[in-house]
């Protein structure tokens, strides 16, 4: 059996997800959906609903945050870029994908437009799509080029699709391969097209499952063929997600984002905000980290950055972690990116190389603080603040939901908040 006909097999079985399994894949639903409403009014979301509401009229499937209901493809597309429009998606660090962003915002279009599911036949679905959204960026040997979260999620999110739609996985899987788009050059650009990337991937993934079922076939070849995913999008090894396919649940793996900023920026920002450092004092801080660290977020500070932009600029970053002990998307204004004292903040951080060249790794990494009084401290970092290794303390956990309430539009079905299952799997 070919690795691409076990992940097929391991896709469409039957599956009594192991009790921290099922644990951990509603927790990070939950974390999924709040972060989704918080992203409703985020910049370039109006843009986002205008040319989804051009997509056909229908009322489908809910848009997280708001009670406006569209064709599925179309609830997909939008919720896909309002998860992850702040940069607070949950990631599989080891994989690089946030698996999560585009199998809930494709599998909740699919269950709404259901008419709702039995909770735990969604929490399967979505424990599969992470699964093999983060198994391919797991076989991946290569460092980014495509955007693995869209390139990689749109085949986790459609087999999910498929699973509720029962339409044939083998054809899903390669017309979401075939849909497979999205590079790297927003994110080098700082651009709000890095999201738009994961909105048209859940928009993908839903239209590939109700193309399979139409009867319309895909290659069946997508991973491993001679124009597959593994000769065109990344170098890898398909097997080495496939050999352990059950055995290693891999949404038990993900971690959370504490800030709603680039991942790459939290192994910094959790120890800075643990130091709780008083700004007067601080000198230089030096970030030694690996080239990926370097490669996402050591883009030089600038007063006229976008929200984008700004999000994966550890400078910036930097500064507003010293300054007000967290990170609030309201603080990505013009007027804020502009202010002399942040500026001048920024300007003391700095990211050096720490020897390791793997182009995958986000550790180990050591912060290096230099106070003006000559004295200097090293921190070492082995573990992102919200990962496995490092989880979030109930307080942490606590205070980043009542942000996410504060950023969601009042009217939010509170659900979203208080009880996530029933929200996901049961439509009003």
């Amino acid at each position: 059996m070919s690795p691409t006909q076990r992940l097929l097999e391991f896709a469409g079985a039957d599956h009594t997800l192991p009790e921290q399994v099922r644990a951990d894949t509603a927790r990070l639903l939950a974390d999924t959906l709040a972060v989704g409403a918080a992203g409703a009014n985020a910049p370039g979301a109006d843009a986002i609903l205008a040319a989804a509401r051009a997509m056909g009229s229908g009322a489908e499937a809910r848009l997280i945050g708001t009670d406006e209901r569209l064709p599925a493809p179309a609830a997909a597309f939008v919720n896909g870029y309002r998860i992850h429009c702040l940069e607070w998606d949950a990631v599989h660090e080891p994989a690089v994908v946030h698996a999560l962003s585009t199998v809930v915002a494709a599998l909740g279009a699919a269950i709404d437009r259901k008419g709702g599911c039995d909770p735990e036949e969604a929490l399967a679905a979505l424990a599969i799509g992470v699964d093999v959204a983060a198994g391919l960026g797991l076989a991946a040997s290569s460092g980014l080029t495509f955007f693995r979260p869209a390139t990689a999620g749109v085949m986790g999110a459609a087999l999910a699709v498929a699973r509720i739609d029962g339409a044939p996985l083998a054809d899903t899987l390669g017309i979401a391969y075939s849909s497979a788009a999205g590079t790297m050059q927003a994110h080098v650009e700082g651009l709000a097209t890095l999201p738009f990337q994961i909105a048209n991937a859940a928009r993908a993934a839903v239209t590939a499952s109700d193309l399979a079922r139409a009867g319309f076939p895909g290659p069946k070849h997508p991973l491993e063929g001679e124009f597959g995913y593994f000769a065109l999008f990344e170098d890898g090894d398909l097997s080495r997600y496939t050999d352990r396919l059950g055995v290693v649940w891999r949404i038990s793996e993900v971690s959370v984002k504490p800030f709603p900023s680039g991942r790459a920026s939290h192994g910094a920002l959790g120890k800075l905000e643990e130091l709780a450092l008083d700004p007067e004092a601080v000198e230089r801080i030096e970030l030694a980290c690996p080239p990926l660290i370097r490669r996402l977020v050591s883009r030089p500070y600038q007063p006229d950055m976008t929200p984008a932009y700004a999000r994966l600029c550890l400078q910036w970053l930097g500064s507003l972690m010293l300054t007000d002990g967290r990170i609030d998307p309201r603080r990505f204004t013009a007027e804020h990116m502009a202010d002399p004292a942040l500026a001048a903040l920024a300007q003391r951080f700095v990211l050096v190389p720490d020897g390791n060249e793997n182009p995958n790794a986000l550790f180990p990494q050591a912060l290096v603080v230099t106070l003006k009084d000559g004295s200097q401290e090293r921190h070492e970092i082995a573990a992102t603040l919200g990962s496995p290794a490092n989880p979030l303390s109930p307080q942490q956990a606590q205070h980043r939901l009542a942000l996410a309430r504060e950023l969601a539009p009042p009217d939010a079905d509170p659900r979203i908040f208080d009880d996530p299952l029933s929200y996901f799997t049961k439509a009003l």
